[in-house]
This record gives structure tokens, sequence and C-alpha cells, in this order.
């Protein structure tokens, strides 16, 4: 993070926010951030917020300044395995709208295609700074590439490259669960505690991990970090994409709990799960069960300040949170507060637009005066 990125973040976590205020807790002098709040200031990022301002004293009033919500915005895509979700965001991570679309087929070419026809009409709504991309799999987020994608069938696809060519926007891309954990930390119920230390667990069609110490996140030196789809689950005999049965992916997966539960999509199945539906809220539990040991172990074995589940059932119906910490703590040995440590996304309703859309946000907060780069 630059300077500018410094002042801007301190802006997002407490404005409305004197300049005097922003330089104290950005540690830079009063010069540098009247430099650096003019700039942003000119790109439509922060904007003066007088009607925030206090009493008027003796001197000069001081006018706070808070994020514009409205100047500019970011577009986030998510691929998901049978759809993809395109979304746009505003600068302090919330949707304005969001759409979400089958794939027509499931080739790189023709799903990419259809993703700049959507990003080019949404982004007729706002003035975009760029575009993030999240998905399942191994994602090198240097190089902007689906390394392996084993559930949608991609190999070395090279998605920003492709969608930057396509949309003339600067196009990242990341894995589901980095990009959910930066979104944490950045917009996050407990992002003051997701800077400090965090783990992150995704449970979609795909399950990935993420972890972060001290505000950064751990990618690895091949950007593979997180691969925790095939750990074994004692008694399971769904077949994964790898070609070999009992992952943890395979049991848990959105396709398998609809499948098995004969429900049409998982939105349909989580209705029913609310609704009281006997057949859909069992399966909820047994899923929560499976990945609340999974959760144990990442406990364990990082013993973050907060471990961040997004997962349906944890996320839309407490019974299954309640399982799911429970099962937690019967297989964790780490002494931690389950209750206070293991929480739900802070996006349910939206978590996989919030997703593309924090890969995007994450580098405007890091270096919001950088140059577009396509």
């Amino acid at each position: 993070m630059d300077s500018a990125g410094a002042v801007l973040r301190a802006v997002l976590d407490h404005g409305p926010v004197a300049r005097s205020s922003v330089a104290r807790a950005t540690r830079l002098s009063a010069a540098s951030i009247s430099g650096v709040a003019t700039s942003l200031l000119s790109r439509g990022l922060i904007r003066e917020a007088p009607e925030a301002a206090g009493r008027p004293g003796i001197g000069r009033p001081t006018v706070p300044l808070e994020i514009d919500a409205e100047a500019v915005a970011v577009i986030g895509v998510h691929i998901a395995v049978p759809h993809a979700t395109v979304a746009l965001l505003d600068l302090r991570g919330r949707v304005i709208e969001q759409q979400r679309e089958p794939h027509a087929g499931r080739d790189p070419a023709s799903v990419l295609d259809r993703l700049a026809e959507r990003i080019g009409r949404l982004r007729r709504r706002r003035r975009v700074l760029g575009v993030g991309v999240a998905t399942g799999g191994w994602v090198d987020a240097v190089t902007g590439t689906v390394v392996e994608h084993p559930a949608l069938g991609w190999r070395a696809v090279p998605v920003a490259a492709t969608l930057s060519k396509a949309t003339r926007l600067p196009v990242r891309v990341d894995s589901n669960s980095r990009a959910l954990l930066r979104a944490e930390q950045l917009f996050g119920a407990v992002a003051g505690r997701a800077r400090q230390s965090a783990v992150h667990l995704f449970v979609g069609n795909v399950v990935d991990v993420a972890f972060a110490t001290g505000g950064v996140v751990h990618q690895g030196p091949r950007s593979a970090a997180g691969a925790v789809a095939h750990l074994g689950v004692e008694g399971c005999t769904e077949r994964c994409s790898c070609g070999r049965t009992g992952c943890l992916q395979a049991a848990v997966s959105e396709q398998t709990l609809v499948r098995r539960s004969g429900a049409p999509d998982l939105l349909a199945l989580v209705a029913a799960a609310q609704g009281g539906d006997a057949r859909a809220l069992s399966l909820f539990h047994e899923r929560a069960r499976l990945v609340g040991r999974a959760a144990a172990l990442l406990l364990d074995l990082f013993d973050p300040e907060v471990l961040v589940v997004a997962e349906a059932g944890a996320n839309r119906i407490p019974a299954c949170l309640a399982t799911l910490r429970a099962e937690i703590t019967a297989w964790s040995t780490a002494g931690a507060d389950v209750a206070q440590v293991v929480r739900p996304t802070s996006f349910p309703t939206t978590v996989l637009a919030v997703a593309g859309g924090a890969v995007a946000l994450d580098h405007v907060y890091a270096q919001p005066l950088s140059p577009a780069d396509t």
C-alpha cells in the first residue's frame, strides 16, 4: 500500500473524517495529506462532506472527507461452474446491480466472450475503474491466469489478458477465498480483526482457502496457496473432478447437494431449508458437519484471529451455523473461543458479486493514484 492508499483506507475506516485525523492515522504530514486528498478528490474517490462538519469555531472551518460512493465504481465478475455473475460495486464494496446468467457453454472462449459483452453493457452505468474476476481452482493472480480449474475443464486460460483486450479496462483475477478475504479486510463486519490474522474458507461448487497475517494475504510462490479441495473425507464415495473418490470438494459441493436433494438449484434448496423442509435441512446440517471438521483443522493449523466461512447453510440458516461451530469445537484442539473466532461471511446474499469486486477494489485501495493499466 502506498501513501495515497493509506490515506484512502483511513477515509474508508474513519470517514467522514478531518484531514488532521487522517494525518494522525497515517503518520503523514499535513502537507502530504493535503496533496494526496486533492488528487483523490479530483479522481472522484473521495468527497468533501460539509454536512458532516461540526459547529464552526475559531479559524478556518474543517470540512471532513469521506469515500465518494457515487462518482466511480468497479465491475466484479464471478465465474462459477454453472453460471457467471457480473456486478457493479461502489467504493464501499456495496453491490449496485448484479446479474447471474447460466453458461451457454463452458469452454473459455464462449464464457469470456459473453462476459465481455455483459461488462460492456454494465459499464455504461458509471465511470468504471477496473474489473475484478474471482473463480475457483488454481489461479495465478500475478499473470491473471486460471492455471487449472478441473470442474470447468479449464487449463492455462489467460482470463485477465482476454477480458482486458475485449473491454479495454484493467482486469485482475484471483481465487474465491483470496478475493473474499480481502473483502473482509476492507469492508467486513470484523475488518479490524481480519487485518491482524485471518483464514477464509469458501465452500461452493469448489472449495478453497486463503490466509493472511499482518494484513497480507498469502499467495505462495506459484500462487497456489489454499488448495484444500482434495482433503480426504472418511466414508465419502462421491467421485471428484480429479478422478478420485472421497475428496472434500466432492463431498460438500453445491452440485452434490443439489443432486442429492432433487432441487432445481442451490437457491431453491436454501429456500426450502429456510421454510423448514426436513430433507433440505438434513443435507445442510450434514454439510455443516463436514465443513466444520475441515475448519477445525484450519483453526488448529493457523490459530487465526478470525476464521470466516462462506457456505450457504452457515450464512443463511442460523441452526447450520450452530452445527458448524459445534463440529469445530468437537474436533479442534486449539482452545479457541469458537463463537468469537468462527464467523459467517459478511456478504451472505452478495458473496459472488463481492468476490469479483474485491479483486478490483483491493488494487484501488492499495494504489489509488496509479495509472490505469490495461
